[in-house]
C-alpha cells in the first residue's frame, strides 16, 4: 500500500503546520478576495472564513495574479486549497532548515501551492465522493496531473512543472511512466513528494483517521529508499524535531514581511472587513457553538447534497471527524447508516436525500457504526430547508441516540458534578482530575477508541504576579480557566493540576484533533487582551498526546508533561504533541492459544522474549526508548554495548486496579541493533531498519508463579511496542 492518496486529502492543523502570525497585516483582506469569499463560502463558518482569508492573503503575496488560481482551487474544494497551502508552508520552512537558495525555495513554495490545481477539472461528483472511486472514476481523478500542466504551462517555469510533476515518481523507478528516478529526479520533486504525503497521514479522512506524527514518520522511513530519498526522509525527521516551530515563524513572517512593499500585492486594494461582516460572523459563531455544543447529531446538506455542517456530537457517533465531511457529498454510507433489518441504507431510501426530492419531514429509527463498528440505535429525524420563495435549499438531519447504553461521558460529567471544585478557577480540583483520568483511561483502554489530554501551562507566570500583584495573576488563572471550558469537547474535563497548569481531558479525540484543539486555544489566549495586565496579552504553552496501549493514567500524564517542557525549551507560546496513539496495527494484542505457550522453549525465569521491528532508524529507536523510560518511570539497572536492563516496580501498572493489589517488579532486558532486510520482505526493499530483542520476566522468583504476572508482562510488551512503534519479528 503506498502513502500517496490523491483522491482525498482534507486539512487538519498539527503541530508540524505553520501558525498564523500575531502580525497585525494578516487581519489585513483584500476587497477583491472578500467578494469572492463571500461568493465561493456562503454557508461556512467565521472561523473558515478567517481561515479562508488568511489563505488568500498568503496565497496572494506569493503568487500575485496567479493567487486567483488557489482562491478558485479553494472555491472548488476547500480541503484541497488548505492542503496545499500547508504543503507549501512545511516545503517553505523545510527549505530553509536545508539553506537552499531563495530562488529554489520560492519556485519549491509556488510548486507546493500549485501542485493540485489540476483538480479544478475534475468534476464535483468525483471529487466530493466520499467512498472508493470507481475504476471509470479513477481515471478521471488521474487526469488532474495533466490538467495541472495545462495550467502551469500558461506561466510557470520549467523548473516548477518539472518539480511538480516528478513529485509522484517513485525513487526505486517502479512507477513506469516516468522515466527517471533516485538523483536524478529534480531535489524539489523529492522533497514535494515527503511533504505532500507526510500531510496527507497527518490530515482525517472520511476513511480514515489522521496518523499522529510520530506513526506518520515511521510509514515514511518504511518507504524510504522505495517511494521516497531515505536521505530527505532522515533530515525531514531531524526537521521535525528540531527548531522546526521557530522555523515555522520564520517562514510565515517571510511570507507577509513588508507586505506593502511587496510587487504582488501592489495589485490589490486591501481593505478592512465591513461592520456588518462582523455582526454576522458574531451571529454565526453563536450558532456554531451553539450546535457543537447539542448532545444530538446535526448534519447539514445543500440542495446539491454538499455536507456544510458536521457537529461534534455526530464525530463521537460515527467516529467520522467534520474536517473530513464537510464539503464532501453526502452518502449514507458515511455513517454506516442500516435500517430496522439492518442492511445498509441505500440512496433510494435514505431520508436526507428523500427529504429533499419530497420537500417534507422524515423520521426513522436507524443504526449506526460507532467508531469501534458497534450498532447503535437512533432516532434520525430528517427536514428540508425552505427558502423565501419555498424552493428546497437542503436539508437537516438530526440524529438522536437512543441506545440504553450510558455514554463514558455522562458518567464522568456526574462524577465532575460530586468531586469539589478548584476554589477559584471553578475547575474541578487535582482529586477530581485524578478520578476521571483514571476512569478515561481504564474505559477507553477497554473500547481500544482514542483518548487524549492536554496539559497546560501559562509562561512566565511568575513575572505576572511580581510586576501585578497575585490579585491579577489570581483574574489571569480564572479568564484561562474560562477559555479552556468554551473549548472542552463534549464530555470533557477542565482541572486546574496545580498553580499555574491546568489539564484538558478530551475522550475520543485522537492526537490529530486534540492538537487541532490545543492549537486553537493557544491562539485565542496569545490574542486575549487582560485589562489587570493593563491590556497586554500573555501566553501558554501545551503538551499533547494520545493514550496508548499498555498506557496508564500515570504513563500517560508523564508524557504529556514530557511534550509540554519540550513547548517551554522550544521557545514557549507553542504546541508539542508526543505519542503515536492508538493505531490500528496495534490493535491486535499477543494473546496466545493458551497460556503455557508463553513458557515453550523459554527458561523457566523468562515470562516474555520477543523480538520486535521497528521502522525508525537505531538513533530515533532509542530516543523513543528514553521516553519509555521516563513516563514509567523505570531504573536503568545495566548498559553494556547495545544492551540495556530496565526495572520497573510495577505500582503504576494497569493491572493494579484495587488498593489492596500487591505490585510485581519486571526486568526488561534489550538490545537495539540496526540491520537491512532481506530483498521481498517489504516490497522490494532493502531499508535499514531497527530490531529489538526484548526479555521480560518478573525480578523476584515468588512473583514466578502469581496468576496474573503473564498479563502484567504483556501490558509492558505492549506499552513498549507503542513507544517503538513495533511489530513483531518472526526471525527464521
Amino acid at each position: 500500500m503506498t502513502m500517496r492518496d490523491d483522491v482525498d486529502k482534507s486539512p487538519s492543523s498539527n503541530s508540524v503546520l505553520l501558525a498564523p502570525p500575531a502580525d497585525s497585516q494578516v487581519a489585513v483582506l483584500s476587497s477583491l478576495l472578500e467578494t469572492l469569499d463571500e461568493v465561493a463560502l456562503p454557508h461556512v463558518s467565521p472561523r473558515a472564513r478567517a481561515d479562508a482569508t488568511h489563505q488568500n492573503h498568503l496565497a496572494q503575496v506569493r503568487l500575485g495574479m496567479a493567487s486567483s488560481l488557489f482562491v478558485a482551487l479553494r472555491a472548488k474544494h476547500p480541503r484541497t486549497a488548505s492542503h496545499s497551502l500547508r504543503v507549501a508552508l512545511t516545503c517553505s520552512s523545510w527549505s530553509s532548515f536545508l539553506e537552499l537558495t531563495d530562488e529554489h525555495r520560492d519556485e519549491l513554495e509556488v510548486a507546493g501551492l500549485l501542485h493540485d490545481i489540476g483538480k479544478i477539472g475534475v468534476p464535483d461528483h468525483v471529487l466530493l465522493k466520499p467512498g472508493k472511486l470507481s475504476a471509470d472514476e479513477a481515471m478521471l481523478m488521474d487526469r488532474h496531473r495533466e490538467h495541472v500542466l495545462e495550467i502551469l504551462a500558461c506561466f510557470a517555469s520549467q523548473r516548477i512543472m518539472d518539480t511538480v510533476y516528478l513529485a509522484p515518481a517513485w525513487y526505486d523507478g517502479r512507477s513506469h511512466e516516468f522515466d527517471r528516478k533516485g538523483q536524478d529526479l529534480p531535489l524539489g520533486s523529492r522533497i514535494l513528494a515527503v511533504a505532500d504525503a507526510f500531510d496527507a497521514m497527518t490530515t482525517d479522512h472520511v476513511y480514515r483517521r489522521a496518523m499522529s506524527r510520530e506513526r506518520a514518520m515511521a510509514e515514511l522511513f518504511a518507504y524510504a529508499d522505495t517511494q521516497f530519498d531515505p536521505e530527505l526522509v532522515k533530515n525531514f525527521s531531524a526537521f521535525l524535531v528540531g527548531n522546526h516551530d521557530k522555523l515555522a515563524v520564520s517562514i510565515s513572517r517571510r511570507w507577509l514581511h513588508d507586505v506593502a512593499d511587496t510587487q504582488p500585492n501592489e495589485r490589490w486594494r486591501l481593505s478592512a472587513p465591513l461592520a456588518s461582516q462582523q455582526c454576522l460572523d458574531i451571529n454565526s459563531q453563536f450558532h456554531e457553538q451553539l450546535l457543537d455544543s447539542m448532545e444530538n447529531g446535526v448534519v447539514f446538506v445543500d440542495a446539491r447534497l454538499k455536507i456544510l455542517k458536521w457537529n461534534r456530537a455526530v464525530e463521537l457517533l460515527a467516529g467520522v471527524s467534520a474536517a473530513s465531511a464537510e464539503q464532501q457529498h453526502w452518502d449514507p454510507a458515511m455513517l454506516r447508516l442500516r435500517d430496522e433489518n439492518h442492511k445498509l441504507v441505500s440512496p433510494e431510501k435514505c431520508p436526507v436525500i428523500n427529504a429533499i426530492k419530497a420537500g417534507a419531514c422524515l423520521r426513522k429509527r436507524l443504526f449506526i457504526a460507532d467508531a469501534k463498528g458497534d450498532s447503535r440505535s437512533v432516532d434520525a429525524y430528517a427536514a428540508p430547508v425552505l427558502g423565501s420563495d419555498g424552493s428546497v435549499c437542503g436539508a437537516t438531519l438530526l440524529l438522536q441516540d437512543t441506545s440504553s447504553q450510558v455514554t463514558l461521558e455522562r458518567r464522568v460529567q456526574r462524577l465532575n458534578e460530586k468531586v469539589k471544585q478548584d476554589a477559584l478557577t471553578g475547575a474541578a480540583n487535582r482529586a477530581g482530575l485524578d478520578r476521571a483520568h483514571q476512569e478515561f483511561t481504564r474505559v477507553h483502554l477497554e473500547r481500544g477508541t482514542p483518548y487524549s489530554l492536554i496539559i497546560c501551562d501559562l509562561d512566565f507566570f511568575k513575572k505576572v504576579n511580581d510586576t501585578f500583584g497575585h490579585p491579577a495573576g489570581d483574574e489571569a488563572l480564572i479568564a484561562f480557566s474560562s477559555l479552556l471550558k468554551r473549548y472542552c469537547p463534549n464530555g470533557g474535563l477542565v482541572a486546574r493540576y496545580g498553580g499555574e497548569e491546568f489539564v484538558l481531558l478530551c475522550p475520543d479525540c485522537d492526537n490529530s484533533q486534540t492538537t487541532e484543539l490545543a492549537e486553537r486555544v493557544r491562539r485565542a489566549w496569545a490574542e486575549t487582551p487582560h485589562a489587570v495586565l493593563d491590556g497586554k496579552c500573555i501566553t501558554a504553552s501545551l503538551g499533547v498526546t494520545e493514550l496508548q496501549l499498555g498506557d496508564t493514567s500515570e504513563t500517560m500524564l508523564r508524557r504529556a508533561d514530557r511534550a509540554l517542557l519540550q513547548a517551554k525549551n522550544d521557545g514557549r507560546n507553542t504546541v508539542v504533541q508526543l505519542g503515536a496513539g492508538m493505531a490500528s496495527e496495534q490493535q491486535t494484542r499477543d494473546r496466545p492459544s493458551g497460556w503455557l505457550s508463553w513458557f515453550k522453549g523459554k527458561p523457566v525465569d523468562q515470562v516474555l522474549e520477543r523480538s520486535l521491528i521497528t521502522t525508525v532508524p537505531l538513533k530515533l529507536a532509542a530516543e523513543k526508548l528514553r521516553g519509555f523510560v521516563f513516563d514509567q518511570g523505570a531504573e536503568i539497572v545495566e548498559i553494556s554495548d547495545e544492551n540495556v536492563t530496565l526495572e520497573i516496580d510495577g505500582r503504576n501498572s494497569v493491572m493494579m486496579q484495587r488498593s489492596g493489589d500487591r505490585a510485581t517488579p519486571f526486568l526488561i532486558e534489550l538490545r537495539l541493533e540496526e540491520t537491512r532486510l532481506d530483498a521481498g520482505r517489504t516490497q522490494g526493499t532493502n531499508a535499514l531498519r531497527t530490531l529489538a530483542h526484548v526479555t521480560i520476566r518478573p525480578k523476584r522468583q515468588r512473583d514466578r508463579r502469581r496468576r496474573d504476572v503473564v498479563e502484567r508482562a504483556r501490558q509492558l510488551l505492549c506499552s513498549l511496542k507503542s513507544y517503538l512503534m513495533a511489530q513483531d519479528h518472526s526471525v527464521s
